[in-house]
């Protein structure tokens, strides 16, 4: 099992610094990307990130020099967020095909994609980053090293600076209609469906 908790706290600490430094170079440059070329982009982008993973995983004795106690509460709490993760990627995964996730929108010359408001982005914006901040944190309690929290804590605040970026770009990709989908959905607390029953007002004399 220790050596299961080692191998994720490798993962968490040489994948979330790149990911988060993949659409920090992504999109504030997004414009310059596409005028560089899709493949050319690629090949520059990812040659940084196989950099930094790579000294990160040089770096994994240092960084892992100290671990915590598995304790099954953690564990339990782990496999909860997984799921829940599992089931949000399910929900997900019909309206973002692979090349959303990697950015080539983002890089493409031409406004080749829709808007996708449809099934679970009607009731949050950004649920792709919600379910991997649960996957995250999920895999952080399980490992339970100190640096795989402060990776998880790197990608809760880089990832909301990532949003910031990408709904700017967003809107000057798509203008008014985004402008008024932010209006109508919610960032990261999903919208429920109207209509649905809420609690009774108290009746007089109730406390």
């Amino acid at each position: 099992m220790e050596a299961i908790r080692y191998v994720i706290a490798v993962m968490l600490i040489t994948f979330i610094p790149a990911a988060i430094l993949f659409w920090c170079l992504v999109h504030p440059f997004a414009q310059f990307w596409r005028k560089f070329g899709r493949s050319r982009s690629y090949r520059v982008i990812g040659s940084m990130l196989v950099v930094v993973m790579a000294l990160l995983f040089l770096a994994r004795q240092q960084l892992l020099a100290s671990s915590w106690p598995g304790h099954p509460a953690l564990d339990v709490a782990g496999i909860v967020c997984l799921v829940l993760s599992g089931w949000l990627r399910l929900r997900i995964a019909p309206h973002l095909p692979v090349r959303l996730l990697v950015g080539m929108p983002e890089l493409a010359a031409t406004k080749e994609t829709a808007l996708v408001t449809s099934g679970i982005y009607g009731r949050i914006r950004h649920p792709r980053y919600l379910q991997m901040d649960l996957a995250l944190a999920g895999y952080a309690m399980i490992a339970g090293y100190p640096a795989a929290y402060g990776a998880l804590l790197l990608w809760l605040v880089g990832i909301r600076f990532v949003v910031f970026l990408e709904e700017r770009e967003l809107l000057r990709r798509f203008g008014d209609e985004y402008r008024r989908y932010c209006e109508q959905v919610p960032r990261f607390i999903p919208k429920f469906p109207a209509g649905m029953p809420t609690a009774p007002p108290p009746e007089d004399g109730d406390a």
